[in-house]
């Protein structure tokens, strides 16, 4: 694919061309499911260049590589979601892996082997790259209520939803095990006493 021409004016008026050739409103359902899987996107990449720093020292993690993964699959689902049958431009080429949720389960777990249970809820922060870990939740979640929406009035593929709803805790994990590779303490939701 070549693109010579970013502006084309074609959605000067409100409406967007979806991979199907489809013109539909910018306010849709589905323009702004797709458009929330894309912001997700850009802020994995946010936290792949917060951590690119730390990733010679901690190698065995592979976290770079593995957020890169990430975001080549939200770019399938972003495409995927950008087709409104599974016929034609997205039918076979865009499809989220199915697997995709089931390796984001098993990567939880080996993080998760290496942290102390929690006894409480923490908030984000520490570090830069637990922050960014945890917008990339917040926005993941957001992405996975608006698919749901979607869906609400046409049929999605139930395997995205699955794989929002996993990525969200996979971020969730991954802000945990960043602070603990990095050394840094996690921070703990105080609960006022009650008066």
């Amino acid at each position: 694919m070549r693109l010579d021409k970013i502006y084309t004016r074609v959605g000067d008026k409100g409406t967007s061309l979806l991979a199907t050739g489809q013109r539909v409103s910018k306010a849709s359902l589905r323009l702004e499911a797709y458009g929330m899987v894309d912001e997700l996107n850009s802020h994995i990449g946010v936290l792949r260049d917060l951590w690119a720093p730390h990733d010679e020292k901690f190698r065995e993690a592979n976290l770079s590589a593995r957020l890169l993964r990430i975001q080549h699959e939200l770019f399938d689902t972003g495409a995927e979601l950008a087709s409104v049958t599974r016929e034609g431009p997205g039918s076979s080429a865009y499809l989220a892996a199915e697997q995709a949720s089931t390796t984001l389960e098993k990567e939880m777990d080996q993080f998760n082997s290496t942290l102390s249970p929690l006894s409480n809820f923490v908030l984000p922060g520490g570090h830069p790259v637990n922050s960014q870990a945890h917008v990339a939740r917040c926005i993941c979640r957001r992405a996975e209520r608006a698919v749901i929406r979607l869906h609400e009035e046409e049929e999605i593929r139930g395997s995205l939803r699955i794989y929002l709803n996993r990525l969200s805790d996979w971020l969730f994990i991954l802000g945990r095990y960043t602070s603990g590779l990095l050394g840094v303490d996690e921070v703990l939701w105080q609960q006022k006493p009650s008066s």
